[in-house]
């Protein structure tokens, strides 16, 4: 087929888009959903949404796009699809769900009370991994599912990620990549299977086998679209859906990061940096490394689980002229911040903002601190050290992964919202001493997906083959030596010893808030 397309559909946190991307990594026209509610709570910290919610975007942009784009319906070769993770349904035996779908922003605990042998949580407490398995165990929709509605448990014939679902409801067949399953399931990550019976860590969320779905490998065809969602969407039938991955993983992909000098960082609602590795290593202890996309690599990766969200955070709760401000412009209240930090120095003139708005599973006990105020700090200052606190924990980051791996890291490049601003990747280069790329587009979930399906159809022999023709750098961002030692001098002396000081103060405040 001459120019063919590859018809991707993203499935966000805050949004769902379709889109139409070519062999050269152009996006020929997309379509966007932004939720109204991205998801309510029926009590505090859930986080749920209705079940065909996704679907339901997802058949609205696509038919969207298809509608206004006849012309190119014949040059489709295959359909993909991404989503983000570690969200999660239970379906009867008719693959129908039986309640609301969890999000990965769910924060309801499952009970802690013995859960598995005597001999095992000696074990882990012995190597350190005591409070780490607890708050695994507690974190588990599965395991909250089975202690709080038994009932619907008994009637749940399959336990299924988000795609998992999605490539049922388009292809009519229930089954996913080793890619897909990054989240509080019983999954062999380095293995790239379920795990046995009688491996160690399963007791964190024993889910029966019977009630899991089908491995394939990425690149693989789950099926092709049926009538049914045809009929719904204009996608013409027929078509295969080839199995891509995550997210984070069709993002690192997208942005080329296919050998261990090179490392991705999506300034997305959640900040991530991931690599791409042969090796299977922790990236931090007891936290695996994901499957990647290609099927014999893996993307080790550490995130801050409040990332760039904290920027949409602070514009909701201080920037009340910028909004203003910015809708008489017709521009984001971003940019208009972006300009009045321009003058403020590296170091945000001595604030110092660590990003732990929601803690961690290896620091369960940790919260956000503002460290260094002032009387001639302002709110500018303030939203300078939210860029600076969120890079100088993902540089913390990229060196732990570094040390564990003996790996060197030479460039980072850039996806998400945050990376369109120009101001976010300087002090990203800045901080790290490192050439920032940012390639064409910010759709790089997009483009890997799509790259998945163009090497899995024969379009391209190979990854580096197809991340050559589709991902074009569009600026490079080189580091100022002079900011980088200034940042190095505070990660050294400061940034690098806050959580050891203050956890003893952040134990007790969490002791306080438990009592509560």
């Amino acid at each position: 087929m001459n120019d063919p397309l590859i018809l991707t559909f993203d499935v966000g946190t805050q949004s769902a888009r379709a889109l139409l991307v070519d062999k050269r990594g152009n996006i020929a026209d997309v379509v966007q959903e932004k939720y109204a509610e991205p998801y309510f709570s029926k009590n505090p910290g859930w986080a749920e949404q209705a079940p065909d919610f996704y679907f339901d975007c997802l058949c609205r942009t696509g038919r969207a796009l298809c509608g206004r784009n006849p012309d190119k319906l014949p040059r489709i070769s295959a359909v993909t699809l991404t989503t983000i993770r570690d969200t999660v349904l239970c379906l009867d035996k008719d693959n129908r769900p039986v309640r609301d779908v969890i999000l990965w922003l769910d924060k309801r605990k499952a009970g802690f009370n013995a859960p598995y042998p005597g001999w095992k949580q000696a074990l882990f407490n012995l190597i350190g991994m005591g409070a780490a398995t607890r708050i695994l165990y507690e974190s588990s929709p599965g395991n909250w599912i089975m202690q709080n509605e038994p009932e619907l448990w008994k009637n749940t014939a399959k336990f299924v990620m988000l795609p998992t679902y999605l490539n049922y409801k388009l292809t009519g067949v229930l089954a996913d990549t080793p890619a897909n399953m990054i989240g509080h399931v019983p999954f062999d990550y380095k293995n790239r299977r379920w795990m046995g019976k009688k491996d160690l860590t399963r007791c964190f969320c024993d889910i029966p086998e019977e009630k899991l779905c089908r491995l394939i490998p990425s690149g693989s065809t789950v099926g092709n679209i049926t009538a049914d969602f045809a009929a719904l969407t204009g996608v013409p039938a027929g078509l295969p859906l080839i199995s891509t991955g995550s997210d984070k993983g069709c993002e690192t992909l997208g942005l080329s990061v296919l050998t261990p000098d090179k490392a991705s960082i999506s300034f997305g609602t959640t900040a991530t940096i991931q690599l791409a590795v042969k090796k299977y290593f922790e990236p931090q202890k007891f936290l695996p490394a994901y499957p990647a996309v290609i099927n014999d690599m893996y993307n080790p990766e550490i995130e801050i689980y409040r990332g760039f969200w904290m920027l949409s955070w602070f514009v909701r709760e201080f920037a009340a002229a910028e909004v203003m401000e910015a809708q008489a412009r017709g521009c984001a209240p971003e940019q208009l911040l972006d300009q009045a930090i321009e003058d403020i120095p590296p170091g945000s003139d001595g604030l110092l903002l660590q990003p732990y708005w929601t803690p961690g599973i290896l620091k369960p006990d940790s919260m956000g601190a503002i460290v260094g105020y002032a009387d001639f700090h302002g709110r500018y200052h303030m939203y300078r050290a939210i860029i600076e606190g969120i890079n100088l924990e993902l540089y913390q980051a990229l060196h732990i992964m570094e040390k564990r791996s003996g790996l060197r890291v030479r460039e980072l490049f850039v996806s998400g919202g945050g990376a369109k601003s120009d101001t976010v990747c300087r002090i990203t280069a800045d901080v790290f001493g490192l050439p920032v790329k940012r390639i064409q587009t910010h759709e790089a979930c997009a483009v890997g997906s799509s790259m998945a399906a163009f090497v899995a159809l024969g379009e391209f022999a190979s990854f580096e083959e197809a991340a050559a023709a589709m991902v074009h750098e569009e600026r490079v961002f080189l580091p100022d030596s002079g900011s980088h030692d200034v940042y190095m001098e505070i990660y050294d002396r400061a940034y690098s010893r806050i959580y050891r000081k203050l956890r003893p103060i952040y134990r007790s405040l969490n002791d306080i808030y438990k009592r509560r």
